[in-house]
């Protein structure tokens, strides 16, 4: 213990004596003095003195030694001051490195009970204390994490805004340096003038990034009307996508133009037989019944919340059926999963043909040929057999809304052959899909090069596409047109802002989301710093 823990404090201490005492549970004391003739600096006014008025003994709490406790029992001085004019008559001697002003634990526990609140909060820092033999309750933990003073604030050149749930409806405003990437501070609310007085407070901010919020548009006009606003390239991307959704929704119709032409050359007997076998169903029967009963007071033009209110449906779901051209549509049969038993499906149909309709026999087959499944499997494959239809294929279902709409905003270097088939035949079958698309590769070209200089242009003809969800979103960027150039020719965004907030919610959940915000941005921005801090530390060679 000596040799390990005070080995440095040794020409300070003029004894160490360890003693391990059972009688009370199972606690290594350490029995310490200090020099008696060491002068030692007044805490007043800092003057050396040596002039011993008594001693006493401080009961300081340790590191945990070997599962263990550690206490440390070290008799101080008290010492008179000889500086007449200080204040102080006497003082207590400091020990550099074990003792500090008012506290009963050594600061290598100190910091450790630090970072464990730190990193787990109240009772999950008490849990994890009481793992390295440290008794505090979690209201001590929380309070010496209170007590940490948050790091010194420095005016940064680049800003990161944006907004996050604190709560249900409330909503949290959180701010970055995006140079350093460390949070700054977050406060309760996203309204324009708390971040204006921020500003005002702060000023020297040169580049703000935000989302597209027209709150937080207003507050940076207000408190820093010089800096420069950069609209996020994400954000910017993820609302001309949802408008790509909207139109791909109401041309609905259109999707299955993308099935494989082998689908579509199908024989039409087959297609009926199947198209009656579900008509036959209950579900099939629920499908044409809505669908013949929405077509009937939707075909009258009465609004959709009208009919959804007489029918007692969803209006969503109203819509679905108005939109659909049969009431096939809305009953789509998903696709059936790759089977081990696929490659086995033309021996099936030829055996049939040839007059064998036993599964047991069939199965006893398909092993002979290297078939490793069940007879159940090949029992249910032959079923649609007996019913006089033909053997349930692997079927190509026409793409969902979203999905078109995810093929439309990836890059084409990124789309599968498949898929990149698939979208030619949707694009040449429908115009206005064709147009969204060249207009999303428009925007994608100017992210790729950093290039605004075809931005006045490109919402020019998004407001001239006869498209309502691609006009909507031209008014919206023309009114923050500086910003969204920013965001596409320079290099700042709002990824680190992202980022943060991700933290800020793994922080809450952590704390069960009881947290008030003093605390949350205490951990907040401590933990940043602190991960930061040992991030930089260099990592010791392995011996």
């Amino acid at each position: 213990m000596c040799s390990v823990e005070l080995s440095y404090l040794l020409p300070h201490l003029a004894g160490v004596l360890v003693l391990s005492v059972d009688g009370s549970g199972p606690v290594v004391v350490v029995r310490a003095r200090t020099r008696s003739f060491t002068p030692a600096s007044c805490t007043g006014c800092g003057r050396p003195s040596g002039w011993c008025h008594s001693r006493y003994v401080r009961r300081l709490a340790d590191a945990s030694l070997g599962g263990r406790p550690v206490l440390i029992e070290l008799s101080v001085r008290r010492l008179y001051c000889e500086n007449a004019a200080c204040a102080k008559l006497t003082f207590v001697e400091q020990v550099p490195g074990l003792t500090v002003r008012y506290q009963r634990r050594t600061p290598l526990l100190q910091h450790m009970v630090e970072a464990v609140g730190v990193l787990l909060a109240g009772r999950g820092g008490a849990r994890m204390l009481k793992v390295l033999h440290v008794g505090l309750s979690r209201c001590t933990v929380l309070s010496q994490l209170m007590r940490i003073p948050l790091p010194p604030l420095q005016t940064p050149r680049v800003l990161g805004v944006d907004d996050f749930v604190l709560y249900r409806d409330t909503y949290g405003t959180l701010l970055v340096d995006a140079t350093t990437r460390l949070p700054l501070t977050l406060w309760e609310g996203r309204d324009a003038e708390q971040l204006s007085h921020w500003l005002r407070e702060h000023p020297g901010t040169e580049v703000v990034c935000r989302d597209g919020s027209l709150i937080y548009r207003q507050g940076i006009t207000d408190g820093a009307p010089e800096a420069i606003q950069v609209s996020d390239r994400f954000h910017l991307w993820q609302g001309l996508s949802r408008r790509v959704q909207e139109i791909a929704v109401a041309h609905r119709g259109c999707l299955p133009a993308a099935r494989s032409p082998v689908v579509e050359s199908a024989p039409s007997s087959t297609e009926l037989s199947v198209e009656d076998a579900a008509a036959d169903t209950r579900a099939g029967r629920h499908a044409r019944r809505l669908f013949e009963a929405v077509h009937t007071l939707t075909d009258t033009g009465r609004p959709y919340s009208a009919v959804a209110r007489e029918l007692g449906m969803d209006r969503k779901t109203v819509r679905k059926y108005a939109r659909a051209r049969s009431w096939q549509e809305v009953m789509r049969r998903p696709p059936r999963r790759p089977s081990t038993l696929d490659p086995y499906l033309d021996h099936l149909q030829q055996r049939w043909d040839e007059g064998e309709h036993s599964a047991k026999n069939l199965h006893q087959e398909l092993l002979g040929k290297g078939y490793l499944g069940h007879y159940q499997r090949v029992k249910m494959a032959v079923a649609p057999l007996r019913r006089g239809l033909p053997l349930d294929q692997p079927r190509e279902r026409p793409p969902s809304p979203r999905e078109a709409a995810r093929w439309i905003t990836t890059h084409p270097d990124r789309r599968s052959l498949h898929v990149s088939h698939r979208l030619r035949r949707l694009l040449e079958h429908c115009p206005e899909l064709k147009r969204t698309h060249d207009l999303v590769r428009r925007f994608a070209g100017m992210l790729d090069n950093r290039d605004a200089s075809s931005l006045p242009s490109w919402l020019d003809e998004l407001s001239h596409s006869g498209l309502r969800p691609l006009a909507g979103i031209a008014g919206a960027l023309r009114e923050d047109q500086h910003a969204v150039a920013q965001g596409i020719a320079t290099t700042y965004n709002s990824g680190v802002n992202e980022g943060r907030i991700t933290d800020v919610k793994l922080q809450k959940r952590l704390m069960a989301g009881r947290a008030g915000v003093p605390l949350l941005r205490h951990r907040v921005v401590l933990i940043a710093h602190l991960r930061r801090r040992y991030a930089d530390r260099p990592t010791s060679a392995p011996r």
